[in-house]
């Protein structure tokens, strides 16, 4: 974002400076001149989200092929654009005997459906998601540069049908090359239906959501994922808490680091479905429900004094992060059966036991 100030300081002063040219010389050639190159800039100026790099296997060999539309009048019409047939723009709607052929219905459509899709396969692969970091991965995915990016990879602007005077300036518009895109999935949902598009649509954005997920994750101050992410089905259950009781547990003072790996009479921890991002918690309260464990948990928001005892989050106050109403910062500190177990830092209490409960279990010599 840093580096996109300076960009967009630029467009804005060209931008500025166009228009003062076209005031101090009204000569109608000048002014559509300058228009075209105003136009131009808007195009051209945007605001990047951060680079997703999803990753589609050796050689992209899992990037879905594009599937094709059966209807040759939706195929021509999602490809053609607006500016071909340069109707006017102010007409607030068409007659019945003479709709627009133009694609923008279709983008109006593909932009729903990709919101649909997205927002459902999002909430299938990280099913505790919670809605503000879901809003933020979902506005990386539709996002205008994710969009484009989609659409090059497949060179749906190759095929636009575009005003001549304008094809070059518009085939290169990140806003256009997006708007075609999602132009497609809209003539694919009314050429086969919205189970054909979801085919398609959820191979090709879940590494997609996978990155952005990250980078979300990463933004929240929360630790790089060392488990894959959760995926709902209906066949998946949690486990008893008969059978989790029922098995025989190490003692938490052994020095021994306790093996995860599957053996007669302990379930296979290291396959077992935990959220990503409470994955440390999860095992750590299990661990001490089996051993009835008393845990308490001690928050701080950092700003009590360092050193005043029980609510001292346990930093030297140099290191002390403190939030801010929009971004909370929390501290917490894990006390079982009296004795401390470990500390951790997050923008949500959640996150910060999650950080804490890793600690914990490294005390209690369990290796995750």
């Amino acid at each position: 974002m840093q580096r996109a100030l300076p960009q967009a300081k630029s467009a804005i002063s060209s931008i500025v400076r166009q228009l003062r040219a076209s005031i101090a010389h009204p000569s109608p050639h000048l002014a559509d001149l300058e228009l075209k190159g105003i136009r131009s800039n808007l195009f051209n100026f945007e605001l990047k989200m951060p680079s997703l790099n999803p990753d589609f296997g050796i050689d992209e060999s899992l990037f879905p092929p594009l599937p094709d539309i059966s209807s040759p009048a939706i195929k021509q019409q999602v490809y053609t654009h607006r500016s071909f047939y340069a109707r006017p723009t102010h007409i607030f709607e068409d007659h019945p005997d003479d709709p627009s052929p133009d694609n923008e219905k279709y983008e109006h459509l593909g932009d729903t459906v990709i919101g649909l899709s997205v927002t459902s396969l999002m909430f299938e692969m990280y099913p505790g998601l919670r809605v503000g970091p879901s809003t933020k991965i979902r506005a990386m995915i539709v996002g205008n540069s994710t969009l484009a990016e989609i659409s090059l990879r497949y060179k749906l602007p190759d095929r636009l049908r575009l005003h001549t005077a304008q094809s070059i300036t518009l085939r290169a518009s990140t806003n256009i090359q997006a708007d075609v895109f999602e132009s497609f999935v809209g003539g694919l949902y009314l050429d086969q239906g919205l189970e054909a598009v979801k085919a398609w649509l959820n191979p090709l954005f879940r590494p997609f959501i996978t990155a952005a997920y990250h980078i979300v994750r990463q933004q929240h101050g929360l630790p790089p994922l060392t488990t894959p992410p959760l995926s709902a089905s209906p066949s998946s259950s949690p486990p008893s808490s008969s059978s989790s009781s029922s098995s025989p547990s190490p003692s938490p003072s052994s020095n021994s680091p306790i093996s995860l790996a599957p053996s007669p009479g302990h379930p296979d921890l290291s396959s077992a479905s935990i959220g990503a991002t409470i994955g440390h918690l999860a095992l750590f309260n299990q661990q001490l429900q089996k051993n009835n464990r008393q845990v308490e948990w001690v928050y701080s928001d950092g700003g009590e004094h360092v050193g005043n005892g029980y609510c001292d989050p346990g930093v030297p106050a140099h290191l002390l992060v403190k939030g801010t109403q929009t971004t909370p910062v929390w501290y917490v500190k894990v006390m079982v059966d009296g004795e401390f177990y470990g500390r951790g830092r997050g923008n949500t209490k959640k996150a910060a036991r999650n950080e804490a409960a890793k600690e914990g279990l490294e005390k209690m010599g369990i290796v995750v």
